[in-house]
């Protein structure tokens, strides 16, 4: 390619980053970009995969061949964003100790060795730590795919905790509002409280005058389930208001986010009638074998995965005493609650729903999107989960999908969101999710 290589920096992009995000090739502007050939092999393996990992490979596919008519990938094509794409052969002409070539990742790292030898400036990009650490140890300078990831340690709260007087809780309870002067988002709230008297009082944003409105005192019956802390009183504010069509509840182990959304859910759906049906669903992500070694039929091998939404509905359902809501296999059979894995909604058309998805830590930004964008009309979202309790190998607590969406929607009217700080559960299993 010769002198148009000058100055610019190469990215050596490994098939993971394009699996995160199938466009992630258009994030480097006016630099050169080289895909090696054995991601395009790994890329072939993986689009025949039913899940997302195939989804976004055939994506990336699309992408390489909508390229790839615009010229020579081997020669390179200059793409919109002024970067070179090219794919790579290259091997160094000796292979480093210790680096096998029975191993696709090797090629991977090698392939980037060998234009660093050449003389390039050269950043092997991926989300495999293992990888990073490899293609260091061989002098190459490796990074993660940076694009989509927040600060987990700023990420928005969605309530804040000001210290007010005494008179400020009083008139804030005895006219229903306050004026208010310093920003809010909208659907945040605010945790009033006087340290000296031990006094509290919450209350929502009004951006529209200025004020912030008091929040009362909860005396309603959501599937027999009633919040034990500020925040989850926050939550039930959200869930059960139809103007918020997105909510995500982010919190550790224990903290109520799955308990509160099901039972939000049932009362809007059962009772209310407002929405045709619950959906409740989780991304399978296994830690040890896949959903399609599990033994049985789906239903069977669905309860491995589900059972912790089960619990949940079990739960409720003992304290939830409805003439129209006998047990949950009734609920299932007149369609009220639809409990399914992720990768099998996918593509479908969900109108007038209310959507729960469970432990969406487990998505990257990419599948958060996908799932969002597929809401229909008159259909609520909520996306509940952990950022620090991860079983994806490629993502962490700033990079998961769900700690991105937060990012991306705060400001926007028809979103709210609860960050979780205290469990429920037991002093055990507080000390468990914090200690262990």
């Amino acid at each position: 390619m010769g002198s148009s290589n000058d100055g610019m920096k190469t990215f050596v992009i490994d098939t993971n980053v394009l699996i995160h995000y199938p466009e992630a090739i258009m994030s480097f502007r006016e630099n050169e970009i080289v895909i090696p050939l054995e991601v395009l092999e790994e890329l072939d393996k993986l689009k025949a995969y039913p899940d997302q990992r195939g989804k976004s490979a055939r994506e990336a596919i699309r992408f390489l061949d909508s390229v790839s008519r615009k010229g020579n990938l081997n020669e390179g094509i200059r793409l919109d964003n002024g970067s070179i794409l090219r794919v790579s052969l290259s091997l160094p002409g000796t292979i480093p100790p210790g680096i096998e070539l029975d191993r696709n990742d090797n090629k991977i790292i090698l392939c980037a060795f060998a234009l660093q030898t050449a003389g390039r400036q050269v950043f092997f990009v991926s989300k495999d730590i293992n990888a990073r650490v490899k293609a260091t140890a061989l002098g190459l300078k490796a990074v993660d795919y940076e694009k989509q990831k927040v600060d987990i340690t700023t990420l928005y709260q969605g309530i804040r905790e000001v210290d007010a007087s005494a008179e400020s809780i009083a008139r804030l309870a005895g006219e229903g509002e306050l004026p208010w002067k310093d920003r809010l988002y909208p659907n945040e709230f605010v945790l009033l409280r006087d340290r000296a008297s031990g006094g509290s009082a919450l209350a929502r944003e009004d951006w529209e005058r200025g004020r912030i409105l008091a929040l009362p005192a909860w005396d309603g019956d959501t599937a027999g389930v009633a919040p034990l802390n500020d925040r989850q009183r926050v939550a039930l504010e959200l869930l059960l208001d139809d103007e918020v069509r997105l909510v995500t509840l982010v919190g550790k182990a224990g903290t109520g986010k799955t308990l509160l959304a099901i039972a939000a859910g049932l009362r809007r759906t059962a009772e209310d009638k407002k929405y045709s049906r619950m959906l409740v669903t989780r991304p399978v992500v296994p830690v040890g074998k896949d959903i399609g070694y599990l033994p049985g039929e789906k239903s069977a091998k669905m309860a491995n995965w589900m059972q912790p939404i089960f619990d949940n509905l079990e739960q409720i359902l003992s304290n939830y005493k409805r003439a129209n809501v006998k047990n949950l296999e009734q609920l299932v059979k007149d369609r009220i609650i639809e409990i399914e894995a992720l990768s099998f909604i996918r593509g479908r058309n969900l109108p007038n729903q209310y959507m729960i998805v469970d432990e969406a830590q487990n998505l990257t930004p990419h599948e958060i999107k996908t799932i969002v964008s597929r809401a229909g009309e008159g259909t609520k979202v909520v996306l509940t989960g952990d950022p620090y309790q991860i079983d994806n190998m490629y993502l962490d607590a700033n990079s998961n999908g769900l700690s991105y969406l937060v990012e991306a929607f705060k400001g926007q009217r028809i979103y709210g969101h609860v960050t979780f700080q205290r469990s429920e559960r037991s002093e055990l299993a507080e000390l468990a999710a914090s200690l262990l």
